[in-house]
């Protein structure tokens, strides 16, 4: 059995889908009901059993480690108040933090802020990969991200695939498939004519030390435009490599968007209020 105990949570950036709110609340930090969207996927880290988060952020986060630091002057009013029965609310989770900065100026995308992280991850390790704007809700509390590390291979990767209508595809990368159901390469937003199906990539991964490397080699070269991380990961299933697709039993919900951010609060709102 795979023993992970770290992720890699991408969070820089502006949020220019969001603007104008996110000119004044990071992206992630955006609320999801009564939680920011990050925190659904932190909490997922959690019940798999991560122990060691790291948040790739721009100089200007300061909502993210707010959030996720102790106040004591709000634990002192809750006290003096009469409201500790609000404290748990504001306990920070017991697991460790890390913040690792992203330039905003220089070189982007989703390889960019895993190659930065990579330094930190001793020869060997995997880590899982989750972007923090993003999640896949379970109504019954199960961790999709301890779902994903089980069947996952030991020292292998995978990855998490969500079926969307057809229509949609062209949002996304898409799952190319062979006769026997197995990973063979990430077509980005491809036309409806041109996609091989309708199972795309949200960008959950489990990356072992290999692929983190290949995905560092990558950062490290140049080129023009974007560095996907799905390029490095074409190339180490190119190379033989495997990569498992698991399903997401879950339920895919995008806060990047502002449909995406109000249909996940009207799923999240159905459950609890």
């Amino acid at each position: 059995m795979n023993n992970i105990t770290k992720s890699i949570i991408p969070v820089a950036g502006f949020g220019t889908r969001r603007l104008p709110i996110s000119k004044a609340i990071e992206k992630c930090m955006l609320p999801i009901c009564n939680r920011p969207i990050v925190d659904y996927v932190v909490q997922d880290c959690i019940k798999a059993g991560i122990t060691d988060i790291y948040f790739v952020v721009s100089g200007q986060n300061t909502q993210l480690e707010a959030y996720y630091s102790h106040n004591d002057q709000l634990s002192r009013y809750l006290v003096a108040n009469n409201k500790q029965d609000l404290l748990p609310l504001i306990e920070p989770p017991k697991v460790n933090f890390h913040y690792v900065i992203q330039p905003i100026e220089g070189k982007y995308g989703t390889a960019i802020p895993v190659a930065l992280v990579a330094p930190l991850i001793d020869p060997g390790e995997s880590v899982v990969v989750l972007m923090g704007d993003d999640f896949i809700y379970n109504s019954d509390g199960s961790s999709e991200v301890e779902r994903l590390i089980a069947k996952t291979p030991v020292g292998g990767c995978s990855m998490l695939g969500v079926n969307v209508p057809i229509e949609s595809v062209g949002r996304y990368g898409v799952l190319q498939m062979d006769d026997n159901n197995r990973f063979v390469r990430i077509v980005e937003k491809p036309s409806i004519d041109e996609a091989p199906s309708n199972l795309i990539n949200v960008s959950k991964y489990v990356v072992n030390y290999r692929l983190l490397s290949m995905i560092a080699e990558f950062a490290d070269s140049q080129q023009q435009g974007e560095y996907y991380i799905t390029d490095p990961i074409n190339r180490y299933v190119g190379q033989a490599g495997e990569l498992v697709v698991v399903a997401a039993e879950g339920q895919y919900l995008d806060g990047g968007t502002l449909a995406g951010w109000l249909n996940a609060n009207n799923v999240v709102a159905a459950d609890i209020l």
